[in-house]
């Protein structure tokens, strides 16, 4: 049984929700700090954001798992390997979608009315690369709607600071996606399919991804000046900008090595430290 449920967990990447987790606790606690909901609103949260990922992740692997089967880097996956039965995979991907939106009735009428929104951005971010370059966008549009989201199911209204959060993660997401996808870049070229390093080429994908970062880099510093944070937000933001741009230094066309690096390690330590910080300045 725990072998089973670790290999779920495993299907579904569980281990990469501490990119847009931490965010979605941003907006949680920034809505908390006004209203000062029942703490069952923090469980509701947690249980959103694991059934929306979860079905994500799931159809995700679901639908890319013919590509998956031929590219050596994913062949091993659990579809393609058949640890994991298709049916199963969607099986799986309904029952989380169905509990995102059961979960987001107990929240207000706003949130469930946009669950299936939320769902079509999340889901649909599986099938476009086979049409648009833009893909890493959609990616960080679906990982965006945490902040927003968690906010939301607290105060049911769209506030400025909540979506600037959203445009954080939406820029920084896109930025180390289009360098993830690098690994892929002659695959992706052979099977037709699109994104910006094949629209681009290596090194024209990896400045986009710099000036994304910068997009996102400069929403943190308005955010810090614009809202007036104190010190603690600002420990946070200079060591999210520097882990920014540090995955710029470790990664180039030439040298795809430590991508996986770049991708995991960096980004995932800069959402929880940037994270942590903005929650101790919302409340000290």
């Amino acid at each position: 049984m725990l072998k089973k449920f670790d290999l779920y967990l495993r299907f579904i990447k569980f281990s990469h929700t501490v990119f847009a987790l931490p965010f979605a606790l941003i907006g949680f606690f920034l809505a908390f700090e006004q209203v000062h909901p029942s703490w069952v609103y923090f469980i509701l949260v947690l249980l959103a954001m694991v059934f929306a990922r979860s079905a994500a992740m799931a159809f995700n692997r679901y639908a890319d798992r013919y590509f998956d089967k031929l590219n050596a880097r994913t062949a091993g996956r659990e579809i393609p390997s058949g640890k994991i039965p298709e049916k199963n995979a969607l099986a799986f991907t309904f029952v989380s979608a169905l509990s995102f939106i059961i979960v987001t009735y107990f929240m207000n009428r706003l949130v469930f009315y946009l669950s299936p929104v939320a769902l079509f951005i999340v889901l649909g971010y599986s099938y476009t690369k086979r049409f648009t370059s833009l893909s890493h966008l959609i990616l960080g549009l679906g990982l965006s709607l945490a902040p927003i989201g968690a906010y939301l199911s607290v105060i049911p209204r769209f506030d400025l600071l909540p979506i600037l959060f959203s445009l954080i993660v939406l820029f920084w997401v896109a930025g180390f996606d289009i360098i993830y996808s690098l690994q892929d870049y002659e695959f992706d070229k052979e099977m037709g399919l699109k994104s910006i390093p094949v629209l681009l080429g290596k090194k024209k994908a990896l400045v986009l991804s710099l000036v994304f970062h910068i997009i996102s880099a400069l929403i943190v510093v308005i955010i810090g000046i614009y809202f007036d944070f104190s010190l603690l937000y600002w420990i946070g933001a200079v060591i999210f900008i520097i882990l920014l741009f540090y995955q710029h230094i470790i990664v180039s066309a030439d040298d795809l090595s430590k991508v996986n690096v770049a991708f995991f390690t960096t980004n995932g330590l800069a959402s929880i430290v940037y994270a942590t910080f903005v929650i101790l300045d919302i409340f000290f």
